[in-house]
């Protein structure tokens, strides 16, 4: 089955970098072939190597391009591009830290991050809160999330505010990735607070295959050093193990 990884950039939040970056992070770490497949609103600086479409219209709001992550589910759609076989989709605010291949190869249709309230730990009703910062499933299996979204976008989005949570209630037997594959930098590397002023945040595992930012700080925050993060969890200083991922895949401090 043809393996494809796929991200998405669309505003000026992100630079071309963050794409490149990531499709050379991927190269490095998965064995034979496979596709890298941005969908994007803007292709100025990517690779070569990158394959670019634009973000199909699902009939979105303003507003609703920006919170929400509502464009992700575009992902699904019966005939993306042509696209076929299995999708690992990656967030561009993510950094590879070891093999994929494994990822492809988990034995269930749909897999993703149990984020918990806070990645991991038990929910009040005990059950999994699917994360999509990272995803895998097979390309075409679930044109239904798409189909019920354009046909009343407004009233999909009231009734579930972000796209995750419509994913969760429309996708029957999600698995979750085993806790150590992906990590998240907020939960589980940044220091505690205040201690992080003074302390780096601890380094990938040979465990981890990811490690997820979501929010602040972004990673080219620890790349460029100076003062990073939301008080009262602020680090200080260049990260080497940041610096060297970025730099070490051809990315730049900005």
């Amino acid at each position: 089955m043809e393996r494809v990884v796929m991200c998405m950039k669309w505003g000026t939040l992100y630079g071309p970098d963050y794409v490149n970056v990531l499709y050379r992070a991927a190269k490095a770490n998965i064995t034979g072939p496979f596709r890298f497949v941005c969908l994007t609103d803007n292709t100025d600086g990517f690779l070569p190597e990158i394959e670019a479409f634009p973000i199909p219209d699902l009939g979105l709001t303003d507003f609703d391009w920006k919170k929400g992550g509502w464009p992700k589910i575009s992902v699904f759609q019966r005939d993306l591009y042509g696209l076929t076989g299995r999708c690992l989709f990656v967030d561009l605010d993510t950094v590879i830290c070891g093999s994929l291949d494994e990822m492809f190869d988990y034995p269930a249709d749909f897999v993703g991050i149990d984020t918990g309230p806070t990645w991991g730990k038990p929910t009040s009703d005990g059950k999994p809160l699917l994360g999509t910062g990272i995803f895998v499933f097979n390309l075409g299996q679930y044109p239904e999330i798409v189909d019920e979204f354009v046909a009343d976008p407004q009233a999909v989005v009231s009734k579930y505010r972000i796209e995750q949570i419509y994913v969760q209630d429309r996708i029957k037997g999600i698995a979750y990735w085993p806790a150590d594959w992906v990590r998240s930098f907020k939960y589980h590397q940044r220091q505690p607070a205040l201690v992080g002023l003074v302390v780096p945040p601890k380094a990938p595992t040979p465990k981890n295959k990811i490690i997820a930012f979501h929010g602040d700080p972004r990673p080219i925050e620890l790349v460029n050093g100076g003062l990073w993060g939301i008080a009262p969890h602020l680090g200080y200083g260049r990260v080497k193990w940041a610096y060297d991922y970025w730099t070490g895949h051809g990315g730049k401090p900005q």
